[in-house]
């Protein structure tokens, strides 16, 4: 039996990791038509791939549908012909839907918070027009880590992006299948697919945190290298005995 190349133990890696993901968290059931937001960064790619090779399985049966959203007042150069052609070659139908938000309406919320909010609706939107009952986004272990280090500094909340989220209100679940894989895994990927990388130039990214909480995680695995497997498992493993609590007063 031949060696395998290191491209495709990069593969193989990503799937093995998809795959658990999946599995663990419980994130597709039979019956369930998922909506993929492809944004067209490697992540959404690589996550239409890896579900609609999943989709040709026996069990669970499912079906997938993929939607570009075009934000029309951010400066976009999205090759909607190279997305759809991608989306077709796996089997998958693509739409568009195009939305904006006006960042004056709103001066206690970020520009980057109201365009992620109504990318969001779009999603809930297109998905109820398409009878589907769960959106898959392509947020990675890293997004998540990052999420979780950005909300403790930030928002004093030991929170982030779950894998799984029940979105009663829109009768809607979403889901992260990409949620144990690895960034630099991704890129990889990425490189060996020939990923054709979508323009945008957004006005308002370069005032984020998160490129800063991307140096943190790569910091924290300078002095540890299993740094990330020890903050995703420090989710599941908060020991209340030995956290400060606070006793209310008698009146």
């Amino acid at each position: 039996m031949g060696k395998f190349t290191e491209e495709e133990k990069v593969l193989r890696k990503i799937n093995r990791c998809f795959n658990k993901g999946v599995v663990e968290h419980s994130l597709i059931e039979d019956g369930d038509k998922i909506l993929i937001g492809l944004s067209g960064g490697k992540d959404s790619l690589a996550l239409l791939e890896l579900l609609a090779l999943r989709s040709r399985i026996l069990k669970p049966r499912f079906s997938v549908v993929a939607v570009h959203v075009i934000m029309k007042n951010i400066p976009y150069q999205s090759d909607l012909d190279y997305l759809k052609s991608y989306a077709h070659s796996f089997g998958v139908p693509f739409v568009t839907y195009e939305t904006s938000f006006d960042a004056a309406t709103d001066d206690r919320k970020s520009p980057c918070f109201l365009c992620s909010w109504n990318r969001r609706k779009a999603l809930f939107t297109v998905a109820k027009e398409m009878g589907c009952n769960k959106i898959a986004l392509g947020h990675h272990m890293d997004d998540i880590l990052q999420t979780l280090l950005m909300n403790i500094t930030f928002q004093g909340a030991f929170s982030t992006m779950p894998p799984k989220l029940m979105m009663r209100k829109f009768d809607m679940t979403i889901i992260r299948p990409l949620c144990l894989v690895h960034e630099k895994d991704l890129v990889r990927m990425g490189e060996i697919r020939n990923f054709r990388k979508q323009v945008k130039n957004c006005p308002y990214e370069a005032g984020t945190n998160r490129s800063s909480m991307k140096e943190v995680l790569r910091k924290l695995e300078e002095m540890n290298p299993e740094a990330r497997y020890s903050l995703w498992g420090s989710m599941s493993n908060i020991q209340e005995e030995l956290l400060p609590v606070k006793i209310k007063k008698l009146r």
